[in-house]
């Protein structure tokens, strides 16, 4: 019995040492466990030192250069871009229209425009007839059948006859009512214009609420302005040097408007592209293609309309309805033209990889423009059918996967 009992605390004896290092080496594990993962916290470091992440650098433009060589990815100025590189532009901006709504847009631009259409040209007539017969000016408008289509004019002309015959000397208070009027319903016109310039150049208005505003009405005072000087010179030139005994003369220089009514109206689409979007401004030469493209095609839109009504529009028998929708249509195709130029010149910007904004040059990513701070797909990349940057990069993740399952081999 006693032989049994000592071999039984033996066997004990045996068991706890084996169980007291197990113990220890559980409770040794679990220190440096605690050590390792949190002594940095207490002046431990027991962890290897950790690399540093290393952060991709930023594309340069020889980097997409030599990914894709001839398209213009090193073009220094629009004239720079190589053919392959107008055509990339062309095939974007064909996508752009439909992507970008630029018909939906300029219908508000047009539904502005014309209501501000009659208060423009009443206070036009209450101007002049401050100083003239109010009459008088509706007879010197003759200009008009030359510059817009004709059923345009006539249907300008008629209603500038109804307020001239509707006008008296009195017309101090009429004057600041109708400027008012047209610079409030111009104004709208304006912000519906800057909203599609920014949907061209991929951008948000991030401008605050007062200098959108301010900037919003600079334009619309300076445009009506010009405007109304304009035609108060066309109209007034020829009684000024009537006066002089210069008629002859003015039959000469007569025909020198319209090369400079064009360059001026080139001008103005260039200020327009330059400061309307919400952006790092661009440098002139990267917005002089888009508003020459729009100058031209407006000069061929008036042309042609001119000639369509004429041949397959019966003014005579639908009478003033024509006219106005004439007038409608017209100014919606024109607003759709300005647009267009705008898409143009997002389309050149985006075409290079050089920088194409004011100030010193910096790398992508850093010039606070979308189509400056990327590069637009290639013809044949099925991205350059995309509407928008984010449909881009939805098409992108589509493609991809599909390709993914065409790789992926049929289980056996």
């Amino acid at each position: 019995m006693q032989k049994r009992q000592s071999g039984r605390n033996g066997g004990l004896g045996i068991w706890g040492v084996v169980g007291a290092l197990a113990g220890g080496l559980a409770a040794g594990a679990g220190a440096a466990h605690l050590l390792y993962t949190r002594g940095h916290k207490y002046g431990l470091e027991l962890r290897p030192a950790r690399p540093e992440p290393v952060v991709p650098a930023a594309p340069t433009p020889e980097d997409f250069e030599a990914q894709e060589p001839g398209r213009g990815r090193l073009a220094q100025r629009p004239e720079h871009i190589p053919h392959k590189g107008w055509v990339d532009i062309f095939w974007r901006v064909g996508a752009s229209y439909f992507g970008d709504r630029v018909g939906f847009v300029s219908g508000g631009v047009t539904f502005f425009v014309v209501l501000s259409l009659f208060p423009t040209l009443a206070a036009f007539v209450t101007i002049y007839g401050l100083f003239a017969d109010p009459n008088d000016a509706v007879a010197r408008l003759y200009f008009l059948y030359s510059v817009l289509p004709t059923g345009v004019a006539t249907f300008l002309s008629g209603e500038m006859q109804r307020l001239a015959e509707n006008s008296n000397t009195q017309l101090t208070f009429t004057l600041l009512w109708t400027l008012s009027l047209s610079l409030w319903t111009a104004n709208g016109a304006i912000k519906v214009l800057f909203y599609g310039l920014n949907i061209a150049y991929h951008e948000v208005e991030k401008r605050n609420i007062f200098k959108y505003n301010l900037v919003c009405m600079a334009f619309t005072v300076s445009g009506l302005g010009a405007i109304l000087v304009a035609a108060g010179m066309v109209v007034g030139v020829p009684v000024v040097l009537g006066l002089f005994g210069l008629t002859e003369e003015w039959a000469y220089l007569a025909p020198l408007r319209w090369p400079i009514l064009l360059l001026v109206y080139v001008a103005s689409l260039t200020v327009v592209y330059r400061f309307g979007p919400c952006r790092q401004r661009a440098r002139w030469r990267w917005l002089t293609p888009g508003a020459i493209f729009a100058s031209l095609l407006s000069v061929a839109l008036s042309l042609g309309f001119s000639w369509y009504l004429q041949t397959f529009v019966k003014i005579d028998s639908y009478g003033p309805l024509a006219a106005m929708m004439g007038f409608l249509l017209w100014t919606w195709l024109s607003v759709q033209i300005i647009l267009m130029g705008a898409e143009l010149n997002a389309e050149v910007e985006h075409q290079t990889a050089i920088d194409t904004t004011t100030g010193t040059p910096v790398g992508m990513g850093e010039r606070g423009a979308v189509v400056a701070d990327t590069v637009g797909p290639r013809r044949g990349n099925p991205a350059a059918l995309a509407f928008t940057l984010k449909h881009a990069e939805a098409l992108s993740d589509r493609l991809m996967k599909r390709r993914i399952r065409t790789r992926t081999p049929p289980p056996t």
